[in-house]
């Protein structure tokens, strides 16, 4: 992104955002409640049109999409892993990693093996119901989910806030592994500094700004 300003009303959230995530690189931003944190998102992921400035995700100004047209670019480009999962509980953890991908109009067969393939890599069990698994095993599935596109950006919001300091540890291994293992950019929004520490790079959002976090003083 570039120069993104984004103002509601007579606030400015974002204002001069330069920032780049490259394939293979992880990439933390820290701050405050109320920073802007998630509007960030919420523009990379082409959910919020930016006042001013570019938003360009692989080698596509979000900006010139409407539609089904910006869908099929976040379903085929950007990963998305939440803060509590948000998979559908009813469905197995292969169900809701497939289901993913069929939306990305990938074959089902195809969708599936892959599901399957994720899921093992992470160590998931595949055909229970997911409300069964354990917190970490839900998150871990949510990771598989948003890897099953291949998308070139994986964004994370507060991907261990709900876990406990163990399974916090655990998935946070796996995540921060996954820019070098899938060669997608990684860029992660988390008040855990221990967590924000184990990226490449540590960015912090102050006052609708971006600053190295060394250069600015923590809560």
């Amino acid at each position: 992104m570039s120069g993104l300003h984004y103002s509601l009303g007579d606030r400015h959230l974002l204002q001069d955002l330069d920032l780049r995530v490259d394939a293979g690189e992880s990439v933390a931003v820290v701050g405050p409640s109320g920073s802007g944190k998630s509007t960030l998102l919420s523009c990379l992921l082409g959910l919020l049109r930016p006042s001013s400035g570019t938003v360009v995700v692989d080698g596509v100004d979000l900006r010139t999409l409407r539609g089904r047209a910006m869908a099929r670019h976040r379903q085929r480009s950007i990963g998305m892993v939440f803060q509590f999962g948000e998979l559908l509980p009813e469905l197995t953890p292969r169900d809701n990693v497939a289901l993913a991908a069929l939306l990305g109009r990938q074959e089902r067969s195809t969708a599936y093996q892959r599901a399957s393939a994720l899921l093992d890599e992470l160590g998931v069990p595949q055909d229970v119901r997911t409300d069964r698994l354990s917190g970490g095993e839900r998150q871990r599935t949510a990771v598989a989910r948003a890897l099953i596109n291949t998308p070139r950006l994986l964004l994370a919001d507060e991907p261990t806030g709900a876990l406990d300091e163990d399974t916090r540890d655990h998935v946070a291994d796996i995540l921060f592994a996954l820019p070098e293992q899938h060669r997608c950019g990684l860029l992660v929004v988390t008040h855990d500094h221990d967590i924000a520490a184990r990226a490449d790079r540590v960015l912090r959002l102050v006052g609708g700004s971006l600053h190295p976090a060394a250069a600015v003083v923590r809560d």
